[in-house]
């Protein structure tokens, strides 16, 4: 009895890993063409360098985390993914914290921490820098900061966002620019040292993914402004 209960406890366990990996796949398929559909996975694994990158860090999380035996899969999913990056010119480790709906699009040269974290519906571009930031506090110790990037945000190409800093929630990066700072969310800041350009603005996220809190269509801010000024809304701050 025992014994056929930790069975099914296993079995359950994986059945959760499996559909926690099929999930963030779907999610970060659909952000492609705005389909589930399986056949465009595949298709995007086959012959895009970017997604096949996000399709091999997913993986090698599941591995990681599974207390079963696909965790013995993770030696050779790493080096999967070791040559998937190689090939599309991105630096991404499989460690990165990653939310579902993540988009790459050109992806040479992008570059992110494996500390970095970044929210769901993301999108970045060629060049792009995620990256760690040290200082020297008064006690000349060395304090190291990471990024954290939310929801919805979208990153232009050449970008660089260092140190403990936040990206506000649907806020966009222009191309080039320098980020040291907080950003709000809903703006859109550019320029070195970056600055505010723009509050307010609404998410550029192209085929965003209906993840529950973070679905455009459903989001609280946008639904209250559409329903407020349907003719052209806007957002407050949070």
């Amino acid at each position: 009895m025992e014994y056929a209960r930790i069975v099914r406890s296993g079995r359950d366990m994986a059945e959760v890993e499996r559909q926690n990996l099929l999930s963030a796949l779907r999610h970060d398929t659909y952000r492609l063409e705005g389909s589930f559909a399986p056949t465009v996975c595949i298709k995007a694994f086959a012959l895009g360098r970017p997604f096949r990158v996000i399709v091999t860090m997913r993986l090698c999380q599941a591995c990681a985390e599974s207390k079963g035996p696909l965790q013995l899969m993770l030696p050779l999913m790493k080096v999967i993914h070791y040559w998937a990056r190689k090939r599309a010119g991105i630096d991404l480790p499989w460690q990165t914290s990653i939310g579902p709906g993540c988009s790459i699009q050109h992806g040479w040269g992008l570059v992110v921490n494996s500390r970095a974290q970044l929210g769901s519906n993301v999108t970045l571009y060629n060049g792009v820098t995620v990256g760690q930031r040290d200082r020297m506090n008064f006690d000349g110790e060395r304090v190291t900061e990471y990024p954290i990037i939310e929801d919805e945000v979208w990153i232009g190409p050449h970008a660089i966002i260092v140190g403990g800093i936040r990206i506000g929630q649907g806020s966009r990066i222009a191309g080039g620019a320098f980020v040291t700072e907080d950003v709000p969310p809903y703006s859109i800041v550019g320029g070195n040292p970056a600055r505010i350009m723009k509050s307010n603005c609404r998410p550029d996220v192209l085929h965003p993914a209906p993840i529950e809190g973070t679905d455009l269509e459903r989001h609280p801010v946008i639904v209250q402004n559409i329903q407020s000024a349907p003719s052209r809304p806007t957002h407050h701050k949070s």
